[in-house]
């Protein structure tokens, strides 16, 4: 039997989306007590910021593949 895959229209860019998760999770750990359960929140926080930084680079037009060594091991062997 074969699955279908469900589809998902967003309204809102990835982009858009992290932003407001981080939004959302910032708002929630200022009413928060100090705490586990704000340090959580708060490396929430941060997770989706570094997903946004990600995100850009992985996008940006300076972006280049890894270039190709052709022959590591004598060009980095010990001599």
């Amino acid at each position: 039997m074969t699955q279908v895959r469900r589809r998902v229209k967003h309204k809102l860019t990835f982009e858009e989306r992290l932003t407001e998760e981080a939004r959302r999770y910032r708002a929630q750990a200022e009413s928060v007590p100090p705490g586990r359960e704000r340090d959580v929140l708060l490396m929430r926080v941060r997770q989706t910021e570094t997903a946004l930084r990600m995100t850009a680079w992985l996008q940006s037009p300076g972006l280049q593949p890894p270039k190709q060594v052709t022959d590591f091991k004598t060009k980095y062997s010990a001599q």
